[in-house]
């Protein structure tokens, strides 16, 4: 069982080193239920509410609700799964839950009982989603039934005990519309992006870790023409396109102690779209060779292609681009690389959290070429943080667009005449 009654009488090394062996142990998940089947078991918490030790382990109250019939009852953290103000969740063992709130990292003032808790939390999670936890795969990241993204690590490679991480998806549909009353672009910037989908131009968006790339993603797809074919290509299907005519992949992990080719990967997909027949092909985010095979897609019919990638700025951007395809092909002088990427990538969009927490569009850049061995870039709109005296603002930071295709989106949408 793992209700959240008083914990017992072991402290928290003796109950780390337990959860050691039973990771280390082919039986691992029998005391919480696996059994002997063939079949993918779920632990279900308990229906009944069952209070805390004591009032050092919560500070609110625990809600029990089952979401729907597909999500797994996630005890403890349901009531920041059914809180819209909820970003992320983070558990650290039983030592605290942090939430990112409205844009903030705070303290919940919520935590387990015992690392059991924890360990029965997170076999609840890989099991309903037919995966498993064990010495040989410590560390597991999926998705729930809700689109939601989890990451769990368990010992002994989390030292303090089993770390889970949930990044929340939105339940309501974000659109270039919404991003523009929260502050997140000005309207002249929505239209000017809204442009450049329409004119299938290739776009890049990047930016840090949960600093909104997939939400622009998917608001983005918004201006996607209702007739064109889309197929979507992701490690954790995240994205939510907004037309009918969507095809999602996902990627698969190779199953531990199974056949190699058991592996399907991000590359693998990408090559595979290309003979489905897309308008648009979309990558969730690119991280290693698949952004030749990403490029070369945008460069033989398949214009109006996105991704994303972790990067702080376009230039940088830029740079990891040419990382990942000199990964895929070494022999490839860097300057052809460049080529390939000044001939293909139109715009980058760069993400970023800012000091209100509110996740913005920092950056607008284009591509329009090269220069000897370097790739023209031009920044054309510009996020200024606010000041003590000035509120936060955007602005156009150059002259007209060298790139005749983001020439022609900012000229049909006015945006130049709008931020000036």
């Amino acid at each position: 069982m793992h209700g959240y009654t008083e914990a017992t009488s072991m402290n928290d090394e003796q109950w780390l080193g337990k959860i050691s062996a039973l990771v280390a142990s082919d039986q691992a998940a029998v005391p919480f239920g696996a059994a002997n089947s063939n079949q993918p078991q779920v632990h279900v918490l308990p229906a009944e509410p069952v209070q805390p030790a004591a009032a050092a382990h919560t500070s609110a109250p625990v809600v029990r609700k089952v979401m729907n019939n597909e999500m797994p009852d996630l005890g403890l953290l349901n009531q920041f799964m059914e809180d819209q103000a909820v970003g992320d969740i983070l558990v650290n063992g039983i030592h605290s839950i942090y939430v990112d709130r409205s844009g903030k990292m705070v303290d919940s003032g919520v935590n387990f009982a015992t690392h059991e808790d924890v360990w029965a939390l997170a076999e609840t999670i890989v099991k309903s989603v037919g995966q498993s936890i064990s010495s040989e795969r410590p560390m597991v990241d999926t998705r729930l039934p809700d689109g939601s993204r989890v990451n769990i690590v368990a010992p002994p490679m989390a030292v303090d005990g089993v770390s889970i991480s949930i990044r929340k998806f939105p339940t309501r549909q974000i659109t270039l519309e919404t991003m523009v009353q929260s502050g997140q672009m000005s309207e002249e910037l929505g239209k000017f992006l809204s442009e450049c989908v329409s004119k299938r131009l290739n776009i890049i968006v990047c930016g840090g870790t949960g600093s909104g790339k997939t939400t622009l993603l998917n608001s983005l797809s918004g201006s996607i023409g209702e007739d064109e074919r889309v197929v979507t290509i992701e490690d954790s299907a995240e994205l939510r396109l907004q037309q009918k005519h969507v095809v999602r992949l996902e990627a698969k992990v190779a199953v531990v102690g199974g056949k190699p080719e058991s592996e399907v990967s991000i590359r693998d997909l990408v090559k595979n779209a290309l003979r489905m027949r897309p308008d648009r092909i979309v990558v969730g985010e690119s991280r290693g060779a698949e952004a030749l095979d990403m490029l070369q897609a945008m460069n033989t019919g398949h214009d109006g292609s996105m991704t994303t990638l972790h990067a702080n700025t376009p230039r940088d951007a830029l740079a990891r681009l040419e990382t990942m395809v000199s990964i895929a092909m070494p022999q490839l002088p860097i300057r052809l690389v460049r080529q390939q990427i000044a001939s293909t990538v139109n715009l980058i969009i760069n993400m970023a959290r800012c000091k209100d927490g509110v996740r913005r569009v920092m950056y607008v850049s284009e591509i329009s070429g090269m220069e000897g061995e370097v790739v023209i870039m031009q920044d054309l709109v510009v996020y200024t943080d606010a000041t003590s005296d000035k509120k936060g603002h955007f602005r156009w930071a150059n002259g007209a667009p060298r790139n005749p295709f983001v020439m022609d989106a900012a000229r049909n949408s006015g945006m130049m005449r709008g931020m000036r």
